[in-house]
């Protein structure tokens, strides 16, 4: 079973860019069909897919967020990596990485769907 956990900085100041890393084990980010993505918790509020990149290396964002987002993967170490550009407060929340084979892509911003989630890592965003 594909095992997926979240590093990086637990305090990030405003204006900064956020950068995690998220480390598959059990499993291969080149996997065909398989997405990986980046999933967001702000307190008290609901899931909020980010991105997602794909086996093949193929990028997708989420909308409201594309212009400050970018996922990226180095497929010799087997990770994938997200980066958040001119963070607010209001970018404070837990942020997962998750995984799903999602076949040719066409749900890859349907949340639900991932069923292999990290444990979730605390970002703050403050001065």
């Amino acid at each position: 079973q594909v095992q997926l956990h979240e590093s990086g900085p637990g305090l990030v100041k405003p204006s900064q860019t956020l950068s995690l890393t998220c480390t598959v084990s059990r499993g291969s980010i080149t996997t065909i069909f398989y997405y990986w993505a980046w999933i967001r918790q702000p307190p008290g509020e609901g899931l909020e897919w980010m991105g997602a990149i794909s086996y093949g290396g193929s990028s997708y964002y989420s909308p409201s967020l594309k212009s400050r987002t970018s996922i990226s993967r180095d497929t010799s170490k087997n990770q994938f990596t997200l980066q958040l550009s001119s963070v607010t407060p209001e970018d404070t929340a837990v942020y997962y990485c998750a995984a799903a084979d999602l076949g040719r892509g066409t749900l890859v911003d349907v949340q639900p769907l991932y069923d292999y989630w990290g444990q979730g890592t605390q970002v703050t965003v403050s001065p």
